[in-house]
C-alpha cells in the first residue's frame, strides 16, 4: 500500500485509505518596506495589484525592477546587469534610474534605505 503524501499521482482509492491531518500555516514575514512613495498612479497600481493601464508587455520587466528596488538597502544594489542603473544629473536630491524597455525607465530618489518618488517615465 502506498504511503500517504509520497506519490505525486495519488489515486482516489489511495486517498480513501489515508487519514491525513493537515495543519495550514501562514508564514508572516516582517520586514521594512523600501518603496515609500510613487509619483505615478499607474505604477503604484501595478505594484499593489498587478494591474495597470501601463502596457501589459512591460509589466514583468517593471515588476522585476520594483522587486529589486524594494529589496535594496542602497541605490547601488540596483547595479544589476541589464538594468543600466545610473544617477541622473541636475537633480537635488539625487535621482536614479533603471532601464525598462526602449525609452522607458523607472526613476526614483533614495534616502535612508527607502525609495521615494518612484516614477515610470521617459526622462530623455
Amino acid at each position: 500500500m502506498p504511503v500517504c503524501g509520497m506519490e505525486s499521482r495519488a489515486t482516489h482509492r489511495t486517498m480513501r485509505r489515508c487519514n491525513l491531518s493537515v495543519d495550514i500555516c501562514n508564514q508572516i514575514v516582517y520586514g521594512s518596506v523600501m518603496i515609500k512613495g510613487f509619483a505615478n498612479k499607474q505604477l503604484k497600481a501595478l505594484w499593489k495589484t498587478g494591474k495597470s493601464k501601463i502596457d501589459a508587455r512591460l509589466h514583468k520587466r517593471i515588476l522585476l525592477r520594483l522587486d529589486a528596488l524594494d529589496a535594496a538597502s542602497k541605490p547601488e544594489d540596483l547595479n544589476i546587469p541589464g538594468f543600466n542603473f545610473h544617477s541622473l544629473t541636475g537633480f537635488s536630491p539625487t535621482r536614479y534610474t533603471v532601464h525598462v524597455n526602449g525609452p522607458w525607465c523607472v526613476t526614483f530618489e533614495f534616502e535612508n534605505g527607502d525609495a521615494y518618488v518612484v516614477d515610470f517615465e521617459q526622462y530623455h
